[in-house]
């Protein structure tokens, strides 16, 4: 090996030896950084980490017709404190033990759940337990609240020297309180999925779209940084009028109280438009009767207000007319079954009109007609059921609407119980609409809840009427029935809905004439009927003369005296006198003609002195009650008001001069925007008033 190959393989070998000693001192920088270094790099590893977060967005509102709240979603907030930040341990904690003393006393004084020596220790048992969430207050905050916490001590330097972490919620709140409630919906949790009710048919039009937020430590601080924003969810604007829905909901109740009824719903609804004014479920819950279910689109057998139905076919295929006369057998007849007697609450021994077994709802006269007419081809008179659009799906915007239920009968016992109403099956929303299409000359159009979705106010989708059929029947056979309708409520002879024979007058109306059709069925449960509970209803339109309206209220199990005329129809005629007053038909000063008629239209919150002094004027009797602040509800019943020095009040449905006077005495500051009735107010009812605080009002 000469020189020149000797120095070629030192070299070699040296730069070998180079690696190697490399290679060597990385697996000992390996070892020593996983036993020796381990935990000091894993915490600065835990001082730098990134997270990604979720942005809930803000759940979009439901507004009633007029623009009044329904169902919106509240701030609320939760405050901690991260006593590990840099700034609260610099110089031996000066910041933090020049503060603590005022800040333990602004907690205590603002809150007043704890002393200041317990804030105290509080504070300094987080402090020193390097405590990274410390829960200061256990209760959500309102956004005042919230705001007050920030300007206390220590906390008005920031986040980033004080620790002060504030967490936002969103609670799910309702205003008018149960008004519709059903119908509306609920939602899972305070900002979650919709799961009845129209906060489910439109969740994801409320919901909104989520973001995403990326957060990055270095060092003990945190940067934020938004990666995707969150779109706030959409607003609706139903077809529900507050006013009108209080009416509805409140008559409902008092005529369940009387009755002690296990349930009941009534519906309102316009007549040309198909808009549901107000939707009212109520059921017995213990003492006392709330929301629980959706009876108006649950359905149960309509019992005789399908004798219209039965009529208006047998009418239009000419099989008989309204002065043809029909033999009641005194009241019982027998078609086939001699164990199964057909039978009449009113028995005559005489002939009577088509028109006039109608009005007094003949049982016998209605299945004598229908077998007659179709006994041996049952299935044209479903097939002329169908053509009148009774079994077409109206996509209702509840969820869960059950659709009708009837089918060909398969003898002709069947089908002369169908005449009046059993072996068939209709939710209460159809059997309005059907009779919403009499009122309307015939034309059947869809009863909904829901006109806009708007986004920053601006309409982004808007629904009109639609149509179901565009005539449920000849025109001649539409005025024979009318005429019918308006006998069972005008007709003192043979009307079920007229006068009772003590003469209490049970759908008739001084101020407002109405036509509809009684209804009485026996519960049908576990395949029986039972013997000793009934479910009574009332449909019918108002005006007859150029109707406006339509409504059913329907009644379940009813354990006191009952009588459908005078009950569900009675509960019809105070809606119908209300609610013609309200819109203005009807002027106040007729309200004496009838002491039962109670006809005002609904009167502001607000206090006791003043509202009872307007109603001396027009001669209003409003009931006592001792508190300075009153609602009146439709019974013209004085109902307490809870305004407090301490507690934001409730002051929706107030008039501005006693809205502003219950903001003040709670030492706050209000500002209103537009006139009329408080329709929203910017800090939720029951919130603890802060001392000069704003409440933002708005008037419509």
């Amino acid at each position: 090996m000469n020189d020149k190959q000797k120095q070629t393989v030192i070299r070699f070998a040296a730069v070998f030896a180079l690696i190697a000693a490399g290679f060597v001192a990385v697996l000992v920088k390996i070892v020593i950084t996983q036993t020796v270094e381990r935990d000091d790099l894993m915490k600065i590893a835990e001082r730098q980490k990134s997270k990604e977060y979720t942005i809930e967005p803000n759940r979009g509102n439901i507004y009633d017709c007029r623009g009044r709240l329904l169902a919106g979603s509240a701030p609320t907030y939760s405050i901690y404190m991260d006593t590990r930040v840099q700034a609260l341990h610099e110089n031996k904690g000066k910041l933090f033990n020049t503060y603590v003393d005022s800040l333990s006393t602004a907690l205590s004084e603002y809150f007043g759940d704890r002393t200041q020596q317990e804030y105290k220790r509080l504070l300094q048992q987080g402090y020193n337990t390097g405590s990274g969430r410390l829960r200061l207050y256990p209760k959500r905050l309102t956004y005042s609240q919230m705001k007050a916490v920030q300007a206390m001590p220590l906390f008005n330097k920031g986040k980033l020297k004080s620790g002060l972490l504030i967490e936002s919620n969103y609670q799910r709140i309702k205003p008018f309180g149960s008004l519709a409630s059903r119908s509306i919906g609920s939602i899972f949790g305070n900002n979650g999925k919709g799961v009845s009710g129209l906060e489910m048919m439109y969740d994801n039009v409320l919901r909104g779209q989520e973001g995403e937020m990326g957060t990055h430590t270095v060092e003990g601080h945190t940067v934020s940084q938004v990666n995707r924003e969150a779109v706030d969810g959409c607003d609706i604007v139903t077809t529900i009028d507050a006013n009108l829905q209080d009416i509805v909901e409140s008559n409902l109740r008092s005529t369940l109280i009387g009755l002690n009824a296990d349930w009941g719903c009534c519906i309102l609804m316009e007549t040309k438009t198909g808009e549901v004014k107000a939707i009212s479920n109520l059921g017995k819950v213990e003492d006392r009767y709330v929301e629980d279910k959706n009876y108006a689109v649950t359905r149960v057998e309509p019992g005789s207000t399908f004798k219209t139905y039965a009529l208006i076919a047998a009418l239009d295929d000419g099989k008989v007319s309204l002065e043809d006369t029909v033999s009641t057998n005194n009241g019982v007849w027998y078609y086939s079954d001699p164990k199964r007697p057909i039978s009449d609450a009113h028995r005559y021994s005489h002939p009577i009109t088509v028109q006039q077994a109608l009005a007094a709802s003949s049982n016998v006269a209605l299945a004598k007609i229908v077998t007659h007419a179709y006994e041996k081809k049952a299935e044209k008179f479903v097939s002329k059921l169908d053509k009148m659009g009774v079994r077409d799906s109206i996509a209702f915007d509840i969820p869960g609407t059950n659709l009708p239920f009837i089918e060909v009968p398969k003898d002709g016992e069947t089908l002369a119980r169908m005449a009046f109403g059993y072996y068939v099956e209709l939710p209460p929303i159809y059997s309005l609409m059907f009779y919403n299409a009499i009122a309307n000359n015939g034309k059947m159009i869809r009863p909904f809840l829901v006109k806009e979705v708007q986004q920053n106010g601006q309409t982004i989708e808007q629904y009109s009427t639609s149509t179901v059929a565009s005539s449920i029947c000849k025109s001649s056979t539409l005025r024979d029935i009318r005429k019918c309708l308006e006998a069972v409520v005008w007709d003192n002879e043979y009307g079920t809905a007229s006068i009772s024979p003590w003469g209490q007058k049970k759908a008739q109306s001084n101020i407002v004439h109405i036509a509809g059709k009684t209804g009485t069925a026996r519960v049908l449960e576990n395949g029986k009927y039972l013997s000793n509970y009934h479910r009574i209803a009332f449909c019918g339109y108002f005006p007859m003369e150029n109707p406006k309206y339509s409504c059913i209220c329907v009644i379940h199990k009813p354990r006191n005296p009952y009588d459908a005329g005078m009950n569900c129809g009675g509960t019809v005629r105070r809606i119908a006198e209300k609610t013609m007053a309200y819109s203005g038909s009807v002027h106040v000063s007729k309200h004496y003609v009838d002491k039962d008629s109670l006809l005002l239209p609904p009167i502001k919150r607000g206090i006791q002195k003043e509202i009872r002094k307007a109603g001396d004027g027009t001669n209003i009797d409003i009931k006592r009650t001792d508190s300075q602040w009153i609602r009146v509800n439709e019974n013209y019943e004085a109902e307490p008001l809870n305004v407090t020095p301490d507690v934001v009040p409730n002051v929706v449905g107030m008039g501005a001069r006693d809205a502003v006077y219950a903001i003040e005495q709670t030492g706050m500051l209000a500002t209103i925007k537009g006139k009329g009735k408080v329709t929203s107010q910017s800090v939720a009812p029951g919130s603890k008033a802060v001392k000069g605080g704003k409440v933002y009002l708005e008037l419509r």
